[in-house]
This record gives structure tokens, sequence and C-alpha cells, in this order.
């Protein structure tokens, strides 16, 4: 996801429209990219059961319940900022529509490719399961890599071209199941780039056709919220037919969480240069009253991830405002940055955070050498300690990519 930067012209500026960055944005996206590299990393047969997912069934949420939704509404907040710099810069409509559908269809794509990594069977494909997810994602580097301006246009495209033909080969090549019974891939859940590729879809053309209208923007969310809280009755039942296709918007939850992250983008722009106290009040009254929402709707659905429940939907949405607000105060209120620099790489560069770890371990799974020896042992402590140090090493990773001008760009 690109950095987004917000403008503001000085202390007389009505309203946020113009161009500062707002700090808290991009820090919340690197801090919920570390954590999400973090309780992906976990042993969670050592590791404490709260840092981790709790089962589907169980009505409780641990850490790693609320890793994504917050960054899902991290991407929703940086919409109206990203999109308004666009049309500021002269693009018009129908140029933002064409690259919402554009970024929306590549995350969607490397989606399912990350999806059907585990399903291959390596005497069908040809090779082996960690080599055909090796090449996949150099190749998703070579397509969607953000070249420098010193490359040729032809160059550029030329390495394009052979990633792209590279991953179609790849796909042909791909077989899951047994020999009696061969498989190709499948669109599933669309995995967690998927996911995000449909709430942004959602959240992005929500922002460019109602713009900064709360009112709009609020009827708009509470309608996939109402979504969420049908499908969760089992009341959509006569919309089977395109739920394989669009199962993830008529569903609602994750447009839901994305379009609040929008809501929240329109308010935070909508406020003066003089009232960061009101925000702060705002945002923190909305968080309590998200979680205690959650809790009231707890008592017809469970808290639930993987169901993907309006309760836990709403209790993460309450999470999120709360701690995007203490990071405001803290960055841009009260201009203590220097604490999140470590962070940084990650909220600038988060699709390369995200995806450079699984080449990383796809090349030592098929080493065959313990590497991650951390993860063989029996103790809590080192199992966390050890994820930790994965997961700065990562976004240490991606600093160093980005210096060597590898950074992925949808």
């Amino acid at each position: 996801m690109p950095f987004f930067v917000v403008k503001l012209a000085g202390k007389t500026t009505p309203a946020m429209t113009q161009s500062v960055r707002i700090s808290s944005v991009d820090i919340m996206r690197g801090l919920t990219l570390l954590l999400m590299l973090f309780v992906n990393d976990l042993n969670m047969r050592v590791a404490p059961s709260w840092l981790g997912h709790t089962k589907a069934d169980f009505d409780g949420m641990g850490l790693a319940d609320w890793v994504f939704p917050g960054f899902l509404f991290i991407v929703g907040m940086a919409i109206p900022f990203a999109l308004s710099n666009r049309l500021k810069k002269g693009d018009s409509m129908g140029k933002i529509s064409i690259h919402i559908i554009i970024r929306t269809l590549s995350l969607l794509i490397i989606g399912v490719l990350m999806l059907n990594t585990g399903r291959v069977t390596a005497e069908l494909t040809g090779i082996s399961k960690d080599l055909w997810a090796l090449l996949m994602y150099v190749s998703v580097f070579v397509v969607w890599n953000d070249y420098p301006e010193k490359t040729g246009r032809y160059l550029k495209s030329g390495l394009r071209a052979v990633g792209a033909l590279a991953l179609l080969m790849l796909a042909i090549k791909f077989r899951s199941g047994q020999p009696d019974n061969p498989g190709w891939m499948i669109t599933g859940w669309w995995g967690i780039l998927g996911l995000i590729g449909w709430g942004y879809l959602v959240g992005a053309f929500t922002w460019l056709l109602l713009r900064d209208s709360l009112l709009k923007v609020l009827l708009v969310t509470f309608f996939f919220f109402l979504l969420n809280i049908l499908s969760g009755l089992h009341l959509l039942g006569f919309l089977d037919p395109v739920k394989p296709a669009l199962g993830i918007l008529l569903e609602g939850n994750v447009p839901f969480i994305v379009l609040t992250g929008v809501l929240a983008g329109v308010m935070l722009r909508k406020q003066t240069s003089s009232e960061s106290g009101r925000i702060i009040i705002v945002f923190t009254v909305i968080g309590i009253l998200s979680i205690i929402t959650g809790l009231i709707l707890r008592n017809w659905f469970i808290i639930s991830k993987i169901y993907a429940t309006p309760s836990w939907g709403m209790i993460c949405n309450g999470i999120s405002f709360l701690v995007f607000i203490l990071i405001y105060w803290l960055a841009d209120v009260r201009n203590m940055r220097n604490w999140a620099t470590f962070v940084r790489p990650a909220g600038q560069y988060s699709l390369t955070t995200y995806l450079a770890p699984d080449i990383l371990y796809h090349a030592i799974w098929m080493s065959g050498i313990p590497i991650l020896i951390y993860k063989q042992s029996a103790e809590p402590l080192v199992a966390v300690v050890g994820s930790i140090i994965w997961a700065l090493l990562m976004v240490g990773v991606t600093a160093v990519l980005a210096r060597i001008n590898i950074r992925l760009r949808l």
C-alpha cells in the first residue's frame, strides 16, 4: 500500500484537505504489519493462547484476531487522503476508477495465488510446493515492483511481461488433490490480500462517489453492517448463486470494517488544525461505544473472527479507534514520533513487508536447514521472543530492499 500523505497549509487552514503528513496513519499501518508478521510466525503449540487466533466456535478473541481488522481499518482511513490527492493532481474520475479496479484485481490475483501455495501437489505439478511458491513470489515482485524512474520504459515493460508469463506458466502447471482426482486453483476465501482487495474496492468507490459526506458514508457503512447481521442470521440464502464470486461483499464484514476506517478518515479530514482535542474525544467515545455495541451483539452472535461476526467486527473497530487516537495524540499532537521509527519501512512499503518473509520461509523450508530454531523450542518465552526478532528483522529486510529499489506498488 502506498505512503498516504495529507497536506495542511498552516494553522489557519479550515480543514485537513491540503499537505502535511498525518504520521499516525503511517505509524498504525506499520505497527499492524509488524504485529501481523509476529502473530503469523508464532508457534501456537507453545506460545500463550491469547496471542493467537481463537477457534471458530470459541466465543472470544486473541491478539491475532484484531491485527487484520486493524489493518483493514487503516486501509479505509487512508483512502480519503490518497484519492483526494489524486483529484488535486488533476486525475479524472475515470482514471481514478481504473486505478481502483486495477489495484483491486492485483490484490485478488496475488491473494488467490498465495491461498493456493499450500495446495500444491508436487507429484502432479512437477515441482515441489516450496519451489512453486518461491517462483510465484519472485514473479509477483517482478510484475508489481515499483521500478525507479531511470529504468527504461522497454526494460520495465519487458521485466513485467516476463514476470506475468512466469505467473501464467506456474498457474498452468498448478495441480492439487490426488492423481485420480486432480484439482486446480480455488478462490476460496480469497486470501488476506484478496479480502483487502474487496474491502478496498468498496471503500474507494464509496469515497470517490460520496466524497467527504459524513452522513452518506455512514449510511453505506451501516448498509454493510446490516448485511453482516443478516448474513450472521442466515437470512441471505437467496443470494447463494452469486456467493462464490461476491461472498465477501454479501457477508458485509470486511467492507464494514474498511468503511468504518473511511468514515474515520473523513472525520479527520474535516477537523481544523485547532480541533485535535475534539477529534480525540470523538474517536475515544466512538471507540468505547463500538466495543459496548459489540458486547451487546454478543447476545446473538459469538465473537468470532473465523465466522466474521458483527460482534467481532464492532469490537475490533472500537479497538482500532482507540489505538489510532492514542498514536495520533503521541505522533501528531505531541509530535513524539521517534519511538515509531523502527516501523517506518513497514508503514511505507507494507505490501513488500507482508510478502518478503514468505520468500524467506519457502527458501528456508526448501533448503532443509533448521534456521528458525526458536520454533523448535518448548519454552513459550523463546518462541515469543524469536517471533518478535523475526518480525523486526523482516521490517529491516524491507528497508534494505527499498534501498536497492525493490518495493512493491499496486
